[in-house]
């Protein structure tokens, strides 16, 4: 009887605990879920308004919901004569070689200073990082001089060039903080069997994934959404990538603004992004949780 009558305060505080911790649980869900509906409502209003005629995207006072969906501000996309299409292919090359360079570079680097470290090697490490805090409009002149005379102004690869080179200082931050992270009893046991430095890091390169795909999501985000560096660059409208692309549309070359289409531009513009961060989200927050944590 003194057991079952002592086991019972003992469950309705088990019931209790239970409860409150249902409780935060569920109110730290909604907050979220609140946060995160307020964020992603511009991008939902933006798809509804994308599925609008042109009568009823401008129609006051306006509607929430298409009555009518049509896909034809989609099939109805073209800058200067140009489909989307080739603006968004523009957009695909500067991003992917931006992610390619930037990741192998960086990779490199943050190998070398996370495994051979010299004397002045940390002093190194924080003048290049100091290189971050150096906004691109005060390079901006030299930069343009320098890829003038090398004959890289108005082209692509001028383009993914200097892209590059502003993502290597944070890239190599978290690609460094990968490498430093993994035990030097790996290190060790890789030296016993003989192996050397590409071997080294060939066996290190799994355990740093995270790093190198949250420095190849930050130079794809990058270099996806860049408008001043392409702008400045390139002057023949058909290299244009995405959002340089889009501001035709904005200023309005199609006689007037025209709601649907600017919409469901934005909305081709923005979907890469959320798929990628959707698919590699769990690497990503690994990859920042490490870069934080050295």
């Amino acid at each position: 009887m003194l057991a079952v009558r002592g086991g019972r305060p003992a469950a309705a505080r088990r019931q209790a605990t239970s409860r409150r911790r249902a409780l935060a649980g569920g109110t730290w869900y909604a907050a979220a879920a609140c946060v995160a509906l307020l964020f992603a409502s511009p991008l939902l209003f933006g798809l509804l308004d994308s599925l609008k005629s042109p009568a009823e995207a401008v129609q006051i006072p306006p509607s929430y919901f298409p009555h009518h969906p049509t896909l034809g501000n989609y099939t109805s996309l073209s800058v200067g004569g140009l489909g989307i299409g080739h603006f968004l292919l523009n957009s695909v090359l500067v991003s992917a070689a931006t992610v390619v360079g930037t990741v192998i570079i960086a990779g490199l680097a943050a190998f070398g200073f996370a495994r051979y470290p010299f004397r002045g090697s940390r002093a190194v490490f924080l003048v290049m990082l100091a290189a971050i805090m150096v906004p691109f409009q005060v390079l901006m002149v030299p930069m343009y001089t320098v890829l003038n005379r090398l004959s890289l102004t108005n082209s692509l690869l001028g383009v993914v060039l200097v892209l590059t080179t502003f993502q290597l200082p944070f890239a190599t931050f978290v690609i460094q903080n990968s490498f430093s992270a993994i035990p030097d009893e790996l290190w060790e046991a890789a030296a016993v069997d003989g192996a050397g430095v590409w071997r080294s890091l060939r066996l290190a390169l799994p355990l740093a994934r995270a790093g190198m795909i949250t420095a190849g999501l930050f130079a794809f985000f990058t270099a996806w959404n860049e408008f001043f560096i392409v702008l400045i660059l390139l002057s023949d409208e058909p290299k244009y990538t995405m959002p340089v692309a889009l501001t035709t549309l904005l200023t309005g070359t199609l006689g007037s603004i025209h709601w649907g289409i600017l919409n469901a531009s934005v909305v081709i513009t923005a979907l890469p992004c959320l798929v990628l961060y959707a698919v590699l989200q769990r690497h990503f927050v690994r990859g920042v949780m490490a870069g934080m944590g050295h």
